[in-house]
């Protein structure tokens, strides 16, 4: 699962790199020369319409998401590992949710072969079906983790659900912390 939100959070900074550079240079261009490139506001909207599922999976998978765990760390092992499986649940289930109205939006789009209302517009299928194959990435990780949740949790593995879906501890992070700038630093550390 990391090289797969590796490649996906890969693609995300692309886009969003690719992005900004478009805006710099539109803006630029708007400055010096006063005009336009045309389009840029709607190549954006598509950009992280596209971004924003690789960047929920890459969140998932690598456990980067905020969690506010005050409660959490003081609750018994089991009960922690059940919410952490419930967490994991309700991420499949919101991924299974947006996927459902991803294929439903495209299939009306393919139906009323809708355009976007812009100077180019553009046949909305296709920065669309880019958006439902980033949307079914999320959704197969979502799906996966899910699946891995509830078997520990039939399996009533405590440790190991919690280990690899509940938050992080203070203890955890600094570790992570200090691994991360020890290989930045070439081991110096």
């Amino acid at each position: 699962m990391t090289t797969y939100s590796r490649i996906l959070g890969i693609i995300f900074g692309s886009v969003m790199l690719l992005l900004a550079i478009l805006i710099t240079l539109e803006t630029l261009i708007r400055k010096f020369f006063s005009l336009s490139l045309g389009g840029v506001d709607e190549l954006g909207g598509y950009a992280i319409a596209i971004a924003a599922p690789l960047a929920f999976c890459v969140a998932m998978v690598e456990q980067s998401h905020i969690r506010i765990n005050l409660l959490h760390m003081h609750l018994p092992t089991a009960t922690q590992a059940v919410f952490n499986a419930l967490a994991a649940l309700s991420m499949g289930l919101l991924a299974a949710f947006l996927l459902y109205f991803t294929v439903q939006t495209v299939l009306d789009t393919q139906m009323y072969r809708s355009i976007a209302q812009t100077p180019w517009a553009t046949p909305l299928i296709y920065p669309q079906a880019i958006w439902l194959i980033a949307m079914s990435a999320f959704s197969v990780a979502a799906a996966l983790l899910s699946v891995k949740a509830l078997l520990l949790l039939v399996k009533r593995d405590w440790k190991t659900l919690n280990r690899q879906f509940g938050p992080s501890s203070a203890t955890d992070e600094l570790a992570a912390e200090l691994a991360d700038l020890e290989q930045r630093e070439g081991g110096k550390l």
